[in-house]
């Protein structure tokens, strides 16, 4: 079974599966999925809880053996897993699939970790997970349902804001949910009042918007050019490599001219590594908005900026970055 992490609350409501693999790149939902998976065993009467993080020295035969022992007590148990990486390796995947050959009934496995990349989600121990348990894909909040989460936060603490007031702090908490969290926890100490004005919350929040290359590609080929200027202001303040944020453009626009030849978009992401959900939505519509020749020149700017960034040719990357969004945003054909 697949949920996404906001139909957990429901499904626990109901049931409890004896397997639960969180992933995703969201740090927040996956806390709280994770949490909200501990509480509903702890009520359900799983009194002794096992933590294991599969680190690169990690051996495997715990987490078999974990889930081998009988409690001295009698007792439920939850065995937490922690993967970090997403890749358990060759021993781990043998393991992976030793146990839910076979699963403990009397124990509740809980595995998080990443996102799975590239072939991780055809491999034999992802699908042995997903043949015996509910997999929680935890996925980030896009900006343009920012608000609408904002709203609901506010909600639970029995606070509301305007349309302009949401949009506001949808700006501010772009990229960076849990910094989100906290500050909306703020809102219930220094602003009792129900409804927020612009005015007391302005005076309260702090930026805390995070950008990450990604993010300027989806904005890029989204077309919405305000938002591709911030995320590019964002990264250039955090010091992030301009190398980076040319690998993810560069590529992003590779894709689209693969796709003006008729070549399938999954091809592409494997070929260029593009795992990112919500680029490739964008990249999905892209192709009606930018003609063949407006992604041809665009590349051409990126070998430019490629040049710019070794120091090959005179410049500041991250003002070439933004003539890129200027000229594709000029050339757009929908």
């Amino acid at each position: 079974m697949n949920l996404r992490s906001e139909q957990l609350e429901a499904h626990l409501a109901r049931t409890l599966a004896p397997l639960y693999v969180v992933h995703g790149d969201e740090p927040l939902l996956a806390l709280e999925a994770a949490d909200a998976l501990r509480a509903a065993a702890r009520r359900r009467g799983f009194a002794e809880r096992e933590v294991l993080f599969a680190n690169q020295h990690f051996d495997w035969s715990e987490f078999l053996n974990a889930n081998a022992n009988l409690s001295l007590f009698g007792d439920k148990k939850i065995v937490e897993l922690r993967m970090p990486t997403g890749k358990p390796g060759t021993a781990g995947a043998a393991a992976i699939e030793r146990y839910c050959a076979n699963p403990n009934p009397d124990n509740l496995v809980l595995v998080t970790m990443p996102r799975p990349e590239g072939a991780a989600w055809k491999s034999g121990w992802f699908a042995a997970f997903a043949s015996k348990g509910v997999m929680i894909e935890v996925m980030s909040v896009h900006r343009r349902n920012l608000p609408v989460w904002i709203a609901g936060r506010l909600a639970r603490q029995g606070q509301r804001a305007s349309t302009e007031v949401l949009e506001f702090l949808a700006d501010r908490f772009e990229g960076n949910l849990l910094a989100a969290y906290q500050e909306i926890q703020k809102f219930s100490l220094l602003l009792p009042a129900k409804d927020l004005e612009l005015e007391d919350v302005e005076q309260v929040i702090a930026n805390v918007a995070r950008f990450d290359p990604y993010t300027a590609a989806e904005a890029l080929v989204a077309g919405d050019l305000g938002r591709y200027v911030r995320a590019i202001d964002g990264l250039r303040g955090e010091a992030e490599a301009p190398t980076l944020v040319l690998f993810a453009l560069g590529a992003t626009l590779s894709v689209l001219a693969d796709m003006h030849r008729g070549k399938p978009p999954e091809h592409s992401y494997r070929e260029h590594r593009l795992w990112n959900k919500p680029l490739q939505q964008a990249i999905a519509a892209a192709p009606r908005r930018f003609s063949r020749g407006a992604i041809a020149t665009a590349l051409l700017r990126c070998a430019v900026i490629d040049r710019v960034s070794k120091g090959l040719a005179p410049g500041d990357p991250w003002d070439e970055f933004l003539k890129l969004g200027l000229s594709l945003h000029h050339e757009r054909t929908a």
